[in-house]
Protein backbone atom coordinates (compact mmCIF):
# COMPACT_ATOMS: atom_id res chain seq x y z
CA UNK A 1 0.00 0.00 0.00
CA UNK A 2 1.08 3.63 -0.39
CA UNK A 3 2.54 4.93 3.53
CA UNK A 4 3.64 8.25 4.43
CA UNK A 5 5.69 6.67 6.65
CA UNK A 6 7.89 3.87 4.79
CA UNK A 7 7.78 0.56 6.16
CA UNK A 8 4.49 0.88 7.87
CA UNK A 9 2.79 -1.66 5.92
CA UNK A 10 4.78 -4.30 7.51
CA UNK A 11 3.20 -3.95 11.63
CA UNK A 12 -0.18 -4.08 9.77
CA UNK A 13 0.30 -7.07 8.01
CA UNK A 14 1.72 -8.78 11.36
CA UNK A 15 -0.79 -7.66 13.11
CA UNK A 16 -3.06 -9.29 10.10
CA UNK A 17 -1.25 -12.72 10.49
CA UNK A 18 -2.43 -12.21 14.48
CA UNK A 19 -5.89 -12.26 13.47
CA UNK A 20 -5.28 -15.29 11.45
CA UNK A 21 -3.78 -17.50 14.08
CA UNK A 22 -6.29 -15.89 16.78
CA UNK A 23 -9.11 -17.16 14.57
CA UNK A 24 -6.94 -20.79 13.54
CA UNK A 25 -8.00 -19.79 10.11
CA UNK A 26 -4.89 -21.52 8.83
CA UNK A 27 -3.85 -18.83 6.41
CA UNK A 28 -0.93 -16.22 6.00
CA UNK A 29 0.14 -12.91 5.42
CA UNK A 30 1.96 -11.64 3.13
CA UNK A 31 3.79 -8.08 3.88
CA UNK A 32 5.56 -6.55 1.33
CA UNK A 33 8.49 -4.21 1.30
CA UNK A 34 11.37 -2.39 -0.54
CA UNK A 35 14.98 -2.49 -0.09
CA UNK A 36 15.14 1.04 1.24
CA UNK A 37 12.46 0.57 3.86
CA UNK A 38 14.79 -2.80 5.51
CA UNK A 39 16.63 -0.81 7.43
CA UNK A 40 13.66 0.88 9.32
CA UNK A 41 12.93 0.10 12.99
CA UNK A 42 9.73 -0.92 13.35
CA UNK A 43 10.40 -3.88 10.51
CA UNK A 44 12.67 -5.60 13.13
CA UNK A 45 10.03 -4.91 15.90
CA UNK A 46 7.09 -6.76 13.90
CA UNK A 47 9.55 -9.73 12.70
CA UNK A 48 10.93 -9.62 16.55
CA UNK A 49 6.63 -10.11 17.78
CA UNK A 50 5.84 -12.49 15.20
CA UNK A 51 8.86 -14.81 15.48
CA UNK A 52 7.87 -14.94 19.80
CA UNK A 53 4.41 -15.58 18.92
CA UNK A 54 4.77 -17.73 15.51
CA UNK A 55 2.55 -15.88 13.62
CA UNK A 56 1.58 -16.79 9.77
CA UNK A 57 3.50 -13.94 8.46
CA UNK A 58 5.89 -13.89 5.51
CA UNK A 59 7.92 -10.80 5.17
CA UNK A 60 8.71 -10.56 1.50
CA UNK A 61 11.41 -7.22 0.64
CA UNK A 62 11.31 -6.41 -3.24
CA UNK A 63 14.78 -5.86 -3.49
CA UNK A 64 15.38 -3.83 -6.79
CA UNK A 65 18.69 -2.22 -5.41
CA UNK A 66 17.52 1.07 -5.47
CA UNK A 67 15.31 2.50 -2.66
CA UNK A 68 13.93 5.87 -3.76
CA UNK A 69 17.63 6.97 -5.77
CA UNK A 70 20.08 5.32 -3.22
CA UNK A 71 22.28 2.13 -4.06
CA UNK A 72 21.23 -0.83 -1.45
CA UNK A 73 25.06 -0.57 -0.82
CA UNK A 74 25.10 3.09 0.69
CA UNK A 75 22.29 2.43 2.78
CA UNK A 76 22.81 -0.99 4.16
CA UNK A 77 26.13 -2.49 5.72
CA UNK A 78 24.60 -5.82 4.82
CA UNK A 79 22.45 -5.88 1.57
CA UNK A 80 21.68 -9.37 2.27
CA UNK A 81 17.97 -8.98 3.51
CA UNK A 82 16.70 -12.59 3.45
CA UNK A 83 19.88 -12.99 6.77
CA UNK A 84 18.42 -10.36 8.67
CA UNK A 85 15.89 -12.00 10.32
CA UNK A 86 18.88 -13.49 12.52
CA UNK A 87 16.37 -15.93 14.52
CA UNK A 88 13.56 -16.14 11.78
CA UNK A 89 15.01 -17.94 8.18
CA UNK A 90 14.93 -16.30 5.23
CA UNK A 91 15.31 -17.20 1.42
CA UNK A 92 16.67 -15.00 -1.65
CA UNK A 93 14.57 -16.10 -4.52
CA UNK A 94 15.05 -14.87 -8.20
CA UNK A 95 12.21 -12.04 -8.33
CA UNK A 96 12.93 -11.74 -12.24
CA UNK A 97 11.55 -15.84 -12.93
CA UNK A 98 7.82 -15.93 -12.18
CA UNK A 99 8.23 -19.93 -11.38
CA UNK A 100 10.55 -19.38 -8.74
CA UNK A 101 8.83 -16.93 -7.51
CA UNK A 102 5.31 -19.19 -7.09
CA UNK A 103 7.74 -22.09 -5.62
CA UNK A 104 9.21 -19.64 -2.88
CA UNK A 105 5.34 -18.43 -1.83
CA UNK A 106 4.46 -21.85 -1.58
CA UNK A 107 6.80 -23.23 0.57
CA UNK A 108 6.89 -19.98 2.76
CA UNK A 109 3.13 -19.99 3.17
CA UNK A 110 3.41 -23.44 4.38
CA UNK A 111 6.14 -22.88 6.62
CA UNK A 112 4.29 -19.65 8.21
CA UNK A 113 1.38 -21.61 9.07
CA UNK A 114 3.49 -24.15 10.72
CA UNK A 115 6.04 -23.00 12.15
CA UNK A 116 6.02 -19.04 12.56
CA UNK A 117 7.32 -16.38 10.10
CA UNK A 118 9.88 -15.80 7.10
CA UNK A 119 11.61 -13.47 5.13
CA UNK A 120 11.67 -13.75 1.27
CA UNK A 121 14.16 -11.64 -0.56
CA UNK A 122 12.84 -10.96 -4.01
CA UNK A 123 16.28 -10.13 -6.21
CA UNK A 124 14.52 -7.84 -8.78
CA UNK A 125 14.85 -4.41 -10.98
CA UNK A 126 12.41 -1.37 -11.82
CA UNK A 127 13.72 -0.26 -15.49
CA UNK A 128 12.11 2.94 -14.77
CA UNK A 129 12.11 5.95 -11.88
CA UNK A 130 10.91 5.49 -8.38
CA UNK A 131 8.27 7.91 -8.81
CA UNK A 132 6.92 10.34 -11.83
CA UNK A 133 9.73 12.98 -10.69
CA UNK A 134 12.48 10.52 -10.62
CA UNK A 135 13.72 10.16 -14.37
CA UNK A 136 15.60 6.86 -13.07
CA UNK A 137 18.84 7.58 -14.98
CA UNK A 138 20.83 9.82 -12.72
CA UNK A 139 22.39 7.21 -10.13
CA UNK A 140 22.69 4.63 -12.74
CA UNK A 141 23.70 3.90 -16.23
CA UNK A 142 21.21 3.20 -19.02
CA UNK A 143 23.78 0.30 -20.30
CA UNK A 144 22.79 -1.09 -16.76
CA UNK A 145 18.94 -0.50 -17.52
CA UNK A 146 19.11 -2.02 -20.89
CA UNK A 147 21.38 -4.98 -19.63
CA UNK A 148 18.83 -6.15 -17.11
CA UNK A 149 16.19 -5.91 -19.52
CA UNK A 150 17.62 -7.77 -22.22
CA UNK A 151 19.28 -10.84 -19.97
CA UNK A 152 16.59 -10.70 -17.19
CA UNK A 153 13.38 -9.62 -18.27
CA UNK A 154 10.74 -11.69 -16.15
CA UNK A 155 8.11 -11.60 -19.29
CA UNK A 156 10.63 -12.44 -22.03
CA UNK A 157 11.68 -15.16 -19.87
CA UNK A 158 7.83 -16.60 -19.47
CA UNK A 159 7.56 -16.17 -23.33
CA UNK A 160 11.25 -18.12 -24.23
CA UNK A 161 9.74 -21.02 -21.68
CA UNK A 162 5.80 -21.01 -23.28
CA UNK A 163 7.85 -21.27 -26.91
CA UNK A 164 10.38 -23.61 -25.84
CA UNK A 165 7.63 -26.35 -24.69
CA UNK A 166 5.37 -25.55 -27.61
CA UNK A 167 2.77 -24.40 -25.30
CA UNK A 168 1.82 -21.42 -28.33
CA UNK A 169 3.06 -19.83 -31.11
CA UNK A 170 4.61 -16.37 -31.45
CA UNK A 171 1.70 -15.39 -33.24
CA UNK A 172 -0.70 -16.68 -30.87
CA UNK A 173 1.32 -14.95 -27.81
CA UNK A 174 1.89 -11.60 -30.13
CA UNK A 175 -2.08 -11.72 -30.69
CA UNK A 176 -2.52 -12.23 -26.88
CA UNK A 177 -0.77 -8.64 -26.48
CA UNK A 178 -2.66 -6.56 -29.02
CA UNK A 179 -5.33 -8.02 -27.05
CA UNK A 180 -3.98 -6.88 -23.64
CA UNK A 181 -3.13 -3.54 -24.62
CA UNK A 182 -6.66 -2.74 -25.80
CA UNK A 183 -7.96 -3.68 -22.78
CA UNK A 184 -5.40 -1.61 -20.92
CA UNK A 185 -6.27 1.32 -23.89
CA UNK A 186 -9.99 1.10 -23.27
CA UNK A 187 -9.97 1.16 -19.16
CA UNK A 188 -7.59 4.41 -19.88
CA UNK A 189 -10.29 6.14 -22.00
CA UNK A 190 -12.54 5.25 -19.92
CA UNK A 191 -11.20 6.88 -16.68
CA UNK A 192 -10.21 9.99 -18.67
CA UNK A 193 -13.98 10.69 -19.63
CA UNK A 194 -15.25 9.48 -16.20
CA UNK A 195 -16.67 12.49 -14.29
CA UNK A 196 -14.70 13.58 -11.15
CA UNK A 197 -16.42 12.00 -8.16
CA UNK A 198 -18.75 14.24 -6.02
CA UNK A 199 -17.19 15.67 -2.67
CA UNK A 200 -19.77 13.93 -0.45
CA UNK A 201 -17.73 10.93 -1.51
CA UNK A 202 -14.61 11.53 0.44
CA UNK A 203 -15.61 9.58 3.64
CA UNK A 204 -16.69 6.80 2.05
CA UNK A 205 -15.36 3.74 3.32
CA UNK A 206 -12.63 5.26 5.49
CA UNK A 207 -14.67 5.54 9.03
CA UNK A 208 -16.81 2.76 10.13
CA UNK A 209 -20.26 4.19 10.76
CA UNK A 210 -21.49 4.67 14.02
CA UNK A 211 -18.31 4.15 16.00
CA UNK A 212 -17.43 7.43 17.76
CA UNK A 213 -14.93 8.46 21.02
CA UNK A 214 -18.37 7.49 23.36
CA UNK A 215 -18.21 4.42 22.19
CA UNK A 216 -14.34 3.54 22.19
CA UNK A 217 -14.70 3.01 25.95
CA UNK A 218 -17.29 -0.33 25.58
CA UNK A 219 -15.19 -1.52 23.17
CA UNK A 220 -12.25 -1.50 24.08
CA UNK A 221 -13.70 -3.52 26.91
CA UNK A 222 -15.86 -5.89 24.64
CA UNK A 223 -11.82 -6.18 23.23
CA UNK A 224 -10.09 -6.92 25.99
CA UNK A 225 -12.61 -9.48 27.02
CA UNK A 226 -11.99 -11.88 24.00
CA UNK A 227 -8.03 -11.47 23.91
CA UNK A 228 -5.69 -14.33 25.67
Amino acid sequence: GGHGIVGAQVPLGCGLAFAQKYRKEETATFALYGDGAANQGQLFEALNISALWKLPAILVCENNHYGMGTAEWRAAKSPAYYKRGDYVPGLKVDGMDVLAVKQACKFAKEHAIANGPIVLEMDTYRYHGHSMSDPGSTYRTRDEISGVRQERDPIERVRKLILAHDLATAAELKDMEKEIRKEVDDAIAKAKESPMPDTSELFTNVYVKGFGVESFGADRKELRATLP
